[in-house]
């Protein structure tokens, strides 16, 4: 076998022979580039405390990432497609590793937001190109299959983060979170020279840079904007990122209209399946990803599971995955894509609401069957919607194609973090104030007001603070009562506030979860009613922009 793949599929005589050993390579690229944000979720104390961040610094740590990521994602598909979706996903996987070994190096909030940033582009590079080499490599009779293997291993890396950053956290420090991606990034580009064919769009004369540059900057003004406003206030960024997202898209739209080769045809949303498909993948993200803000948090804060516990503890959902990707093989051929898709966001929906049962005395036997529900529907749900977005596209544009799928996860994803975390939080910051006015009241110790204001600030920072209450009064109490008593009666304080922060807390999610499964329920709805029935015609890729010209001609 020559040192690297250079005969492209469609040259080939019959289908690639090692188009499956190919496939490995593209979950492999996909798999990193999802574990690592969920990753950062469990690796984020440590990193806290040892680089000394603020609220601020965290979350932009975490969004860094997403904001290059979504907003760059559609401009590199189409260069993917023009160039090379293979020299795409070889270059992203370098561009991330790079980044990952820099913010492992790194000593400052600045410098470890900067290399998740690179991090994102790189990503940007990856995820498309995974979706379009896919695509590429595999015949249409296959690509259903694949599809969902894809979309598998989208679902394993979302549980699977936590488990490798606390398998990881157990011995070494958070930089080893950025580490560990450099020799999968590594195996995944020679992976990709030796196992997966080169593919570019053939008859592309040239790229629509305009309408890229207007999609960077609507997209990317959209998702800052999600991220600024509900964390840090609707102040001059927020509502300025706002301004530009709305404008960005109206010059977007009216560009695309008219330019005669667009980046992306918007003509393609009037399709009902395009369109159903594309809105059911950014709301299922938006419950999913805004359940695993808040779970993974309940688990590690109050049930008190270490880092690597509660990313074991994620697997029912991983598992479940799989089983709900292997149904849609059954499911979609006999009732079609619409009862499918429909029946993985109820299922969804029912997962979100199991969660509203949770207060602080549910222990983890209360949390196994809401996820192992909720990665049945992710199985059932993405893969049926990601074919049908794929299948939009001609064979010139599948690298945009999955950009277009790529960037409603991210959306869908940003919005359930900003919407449902947003929630929580308030919910959570009422129901501790509540609390400490009941004890007040009912002649209890009394938390001061500084200390209850920062207390509110997350359950992580009402824990803190239940133990400096708790050392506080112990001091106090010390010359009266004597070291022993003083350390008992410190105890019990600091036993008060945190089962005020644990109740308040589980409080909020369930009423978080009431939110959630309220929003996915309306959008199953909408999907069902917005999918064509079985009985439609299927969906055929419209021929690209050059191919319409030729036509008129």
């Amino acid at each position: 076998m020559p040192l690297g793949m250079r005969t492209p599929a469609q040259e080939m005589e019959g289908p690639y022979r090692r188009r499956w050993w190919a496939l490995g390579v593209l979950c492999i690229s996909l798999l990193i580039i999802v574990m690592a944000n969920t990753s950062l979720t469990v690796a984020a104390p440590d990193m806290v405390k040892d680089l000394g961040l603020g609220s601020a610094d965290l979350q932009w740590v975490i969004d860094g990432y997403t904001v290059p990521y979504a907003a760059l994602m559609l401009i590199l598909g189409a260069v993917g497609d023009k160039y090379s979706r293979r020299g795409a996903l070889v270059l992203g996987l370098l561009v991330f590793a790079g980044a990952s070994v820099a913010g492992s190096l790194v000593h400052s909030a600045a410098g470890v937001i900067t290399a998740r940033a690179v991090m994102g582009v790189g990503a940007a590079m990856i995820m498309p190109a995974t979706l379009s080499l896919l695509a590429a490599t595999f015949p249409r009779a296959e690509r259903a299959k694949a599809i969902t293997i894809w979309t598998a291993t989208a679902g394993l890396a979302i549980a699977v983060g936590p488990l490798v950053a606390g398998a990881l956290l157990e011995h070494h420090g958070w930089a080893s979170t950025f580490l560990i991606n450099v020799p999968v990034a590594l195996l995944g580009v020679i992976g990709a020279l030796l196992l997966v064919p080169p593919s570019k769009a053939e008859g592309v004369e040239s790229i629509d840079y305009v309408g890229g540059l207007l999609s960077v900057i609507w997209v990317g003004s959209l998702i800052y904007m999600i991220i600024e406003g509900p964390h840090f206030g609707w102040g001059a960024k927020a509502i300025g990122a706002a301004v530009a997202a709305g404008v960005g898209l109206v010059c977007f739209v009216l560009w695309e209209l008219r330019h005669p080769r667009p980046v992306l045809d918007v003509r393609r949303f009037t399709r009902r399946a395009f369109a159903g498909s594309t809105l059911a993948v950014a709301l299922f993200f938006l419950a999913v990803f805004g359940a695993f803000y808040y779970l993974t948090q309940h688990l590690q804060f109050v049930l008190g599971y270490s880092a690597l516990d509660t990313g074991v503890r994620m697997l029912p959902l991983a598992g479940a995955v799989f089983v709900g990707g292997a149904l849609t093989a059954f499911l979609t051929p006999k009732f079609g894509m619409k009862v499918t898709v429909a029946l993985g966001m109820t299922v969804g929906t029912v997962a979100i609401a199991l969660l509203t049962r949770v207060d602080a005395s549910s222990t983890y036997d209360d949390f196994v069957l809401p996820l192992a529900v909720l990665g049945l529907a992710i199985g059932l749900s993405l893969s049926p919607c990601t074919n049908a977005i794929m299948g939009s596209f001609p064979e010139t544009q599948l690298g945009v194609g999955g950009a277009v799928n790529s960037t409603s996860i991210e959306m869908g994803g940003s919005l359930g973090i900003a919407i449902l975390g947003t929630v929580l939080a308030k919910t959570y910051s009422s129901n501790l104030a509540d609390a400490a006015h009941r004890a007040a009241a009912a002649g209890g110790p009394k938390l001061p007001a500084k200390a209850l204001s920062a207390a509110q600030d997350s359950v992580g920072a009402g824990l803190y603070v239940a133990k400096e209450a708790g050392k506080q009064v112990a001091a106090q109490a010390a010359p009266k009562l004597g070291p022993e008593k003083a350390a008992a009666l410190g105890a019990q304080q600091a036993q008060q506030v945190v089962d005020a922060v644990h109740k308040s807390f589980a409080d909020a999610v369930a009423h978080t979860s009431v939110i959630g499964a309220v929003v996915l329920g309306i959008g199953t709805v909408v999907v069902a009613l917005l999918l064509p029935g079985r009985g439609a015609a299927p969906a055929r890729p419209e021929p690209a922009p050059a191919a319409r010209e030729s036509e008129r001609v």
